[in-house]
C-alpha cells in the first residue's frame, strides 16, 4: 500500500478531502442543521464566522468556516508587546518610521473633544488614527478623525495629492466650496472629494466632528448587486454633484492685483503650500465624470433576510473601492441602517 511507514504512531483520526466543505462536532447537537447563525446557538455556543477572503470574493474562491465556541474569540485582555520574543528572535522591525504603529487588538475611538477643536478648521483638524499602504505607490487607506470649530479661511484653498476622502458627517454641517461648486453636506451624508481637486470648508452651524477616509489606491465605485439584481443598495441617481460656480474675487481673472490665496497641498502625508495671486475657484464650466459628490445615507435601500440566519455584512454597502482581485475590496464603506430584522430562529 503506498503510504509512509513512520516510527511513530498515528493516534488521532482525521477527515479527509482538500478544498473540499467539511463539518465536525465534538459533542452530539453542536452544529446547527440547516442554517448558520440561529439567534440561540445550540448548548448556548457563540457562532463565529472565519472568512480567509473577502465576503464578496467569487464563490469557487471563497474561503470561510463557521465555528461553535464557548466563549467569543475576541474576550480577551489588550495584547501587548513581546518585548522578550523580539529581541530573542529579532524577526520584527516595528514601525520605525513612527508613522502608524501597528497592533493586533480591536480598536474604536472616541470622538475628539470640541474644546480642544475650537481653534482648528476642517484641515487643521483631520487626524490620522489607523491606516495601510503607501500613498507614493497608491496603495492603501488612511483613516481619520476630525473636528472642528472655525471656517477656513475664505484666502485658502486645500487638496490631497494623495488620494480620494470619503467625509462622514457625524455632527455638524460642512459647506464644501470647491472648484467644481458647492456641496453642503450634513449629518446623515457623506461627501467624496477627489484627489487633486481643491476646495474650502465652511462651518455654517458652528463645531463638527465626524469621520474620514482618504484613498490612495483607485477611486470608490457602487458594488456589483449580482443576484440582488439591477436595484438595491445605493442608487446612482441618489448622488448629487455640484453645480459650476466660480469666485468674482478681483483676483480670478487677473494675475496682479492685491488680492492672494494660499493653496495647501498633502503630499505623500506632509503638508505644503503656495501663494498665489489668483482664487483656484475660478471654474466657469465643466464636464466629465470625474468630481466631487454626496450622497444622503437615508436613501439606502437595505437588503437582509426573511427568513433565517444574517447575511454577510457586505450587504450594507454603500461604496466599495476595488483591486485587481475580483470580489476583493482595499476598503469598504458599510452602514448600518434603521432597518426590520424579521428572520427567524
Amino acid at each position: 500500500m503506498p503510504v509512509t511507514k513512520f516510527d511513530v504512531e498515528e493516534k488521532y483520526r482525521y477527515q479527509n478531502g482538500f478544498n473540499s466543505p467539511l463539518e465536525s462536532e465534538a459533542v452530539e447537537g453542536a452544529l446547527p442543521i440547516g442554517h448558520n447563525s440561529p439567534q440561540k446557538v445550540p448548548y448556548g455556543l457563540y457562532a463565529e464566522k472565519l472568512s480567509g477572503t473577502a465576503f464578496t470574493a467569487p464563490r469557487h474562491d471563497n474561503k470561510q468556516t463557521w465555528l461553535y465556541r464557548i466563549l467569543p474569540s475576541c474576550a480577551h485582555p489588550p495584547y501587548q508587546p513581546d518585548t522578550e520574543s523580539e529581541q530573542t528572535n529579532k524577526t520584527i522591525d516595528g514601525a520605525e518610521d513612527g508613522k502608524l504603529h501597528y497592533i493586533p487588538n480591536q480598536l474604536r475611538w472616541d470622538p475628539f473633544d470640541h474644546d480642544q477643536a475650537k481653534h482648528l478648521d476642517f484641515t487643521t483638524g483631520l487626524r490620522l488614527v489607523a491606516g495601510a499602504g503607501d500613498p507614493t505607490l497608491k496603495e492603501g487607506i488612511g483613516m481619520y478623525i476630525y473636528a472642528a470649530g472655525k471656517s477656513m479661511d475664505e484666502k485658502t484653498a486645500f487638496y490631497s495629492a494623495d488620494g480620494d476622502l470619503l467625509i462622514v458627517a457625524q455632527e455638524g454641517v460642512l459647506d464644501i466650496r470647491t472648484e467644481f461648486g458647492w456641496l453642503l453636506v450634513r449629518p446623515m451624508e457623506i461627501a467624496v472629494i477627489p484627489r487633486g481637486v481643491k476646495y474650502q470648508v465652511h462651518l455654517p452651524s458652528g463645531p463638527v466632528r465626524g469621520y474620514a477616509l482618504e484613498l490612495y489606491q483607485g477611486h470608490f465605485n457602487l458594488p456589483e448587486l449580482g443576484p440582488i439584481g439591477s436595484n438595491g443598495l445605493a442608487s446612482a441617481r441618489d448622488f448629487q454633484s455640484p453645480v459650476a460656480c466660480f469666485s468674482e474675487d478681483f483676483g480670478a481673472t487677473a494675475s496682479e492685483g492685491s488680492t492672494s490665496y494660499t493653496v495647501v497641498v498633502k503630499f505623500n502625508n506632509a503638508l505644503f503650500k503656495t501663494v498665489q495671486a489668483h482664487t483656484p475657484f475660478d471654474v466657469v464650466a465643466w464636464h466629465g465624470n470625474y468630481y466631487p459628490y454626496k450622497y444622503d445615507l437615508g436613501r439606502f435601500n437595505t437588503i437582509g433576510t426573511i427568513s433565517f440566519d444574517h447575511p454577510d455584512p457586505s450587504i450594507f454597502t454603500v461604496l466599495t473601492a476595488p483591486t485587481t482581485t475580483l470580489g476583493t475590496s482595499v476598503a469598504d464603506f458599510v452602514i448600518f441602517p434603521p432597518r426590520w430584522l424579521v428572520g427567524e430562529d
